[in-house]
């Protein structure tokens, strides 16, 4: 049977991708890819010349007939994101689904960078149980998660983009004013940042800066 591969890759920092996962984008007949420049960086970084395709959440039914049938020949894929551990708030769990329900090869973590665990590992709570939610909704249904956020028992962690974090943040504050936040802040570049506080006190830290990259939030309401 083939092997499909879900492969996890640096979340900011290239140098995190791990061994394993090199020897395996090297290997592996086809790279499916969230968005193929994006990949092409990293796989430049490391002398890969694989073939890579794009696999995004547009892709069609065309497109994943033609993965299935690529594996029912004998080929061996691997799934990348833009970022992290694809399937995690990425539409790269649909073909992963797709996969077995078809029986068409064994699927094969290759785990490694992710966004949420790194945020996790640094904030400085009791993390032995949690709920992630990935990106809050755009337009409906936002008011509806913000509460999910604030009635949890447990730490909350998801993600947001840096067009709507402040945006975010304030309508959650509109809630409650003394959820305890972390905010993670371009985890593993250059400019990684943490924010710690009450959701005001982050909202100011937030406010004296450029807001550039992308979110991790952490809201811990007990």
């Amino acid at each position: 049977m083939s092997s499909f591969y879900v492969v996890s890759t640096p979340i900011g920092n290239l140098e995190d991708l791990s061994f394993r996962a090199l020897r395996i984008l090297k290997e592996v007949d086809l790279i499916l890819c969230e968005d193929t420049r994006v990949t092409k960086k990293l796989l430049s970084r490391y002398g890969i010349n694989t073939e890579t395709l794009s696999y995004h959440q547009h892709s069609n039914l065309q497109k994943v007939e033609y993965i299935i049938d690529l594996l029912r020949q004998g080929k061996s894929l691997a799934l990348v994101s833009d970022a992290g551990a694809p399937g995690i708030s990425d539409p790269g769990g649909k073909i992963v689904a797709e996969i077995i329900r078809t029986e068409a090869a064994s699927v094969i973590t290759i785990p490694g960078p992710s966004a949420l665990i790194a945020a996790a590992s640094i904030a400085g709570l009791s993390m032995d149980k949690f709920l992630f939610l990935g990106f809050p909704p755009t337009k409906r249904k936002r008011k509806k998660f913000f509460q999910e956020v604030i009635d949890s028992k447990y730490p909350v962690i998801f993600y947001e983009s840096s067009h709507r974090i402040l945006k975010t943040l304030q309508e959650l504050k509109e809630i409650d004013t003394g959820v305890g936040m972390v905010v993670c802040r371009e985890l593993t570049k250059q400019f990684e940042s943490v924010y710690r506080g009450k959701i005001g006190e982050v909202l100011d830290q937030l406010t004296k800066g450029e807001i550039r990259g992308e979110f991790v939030v952490i809201a811990d309401s007990k």
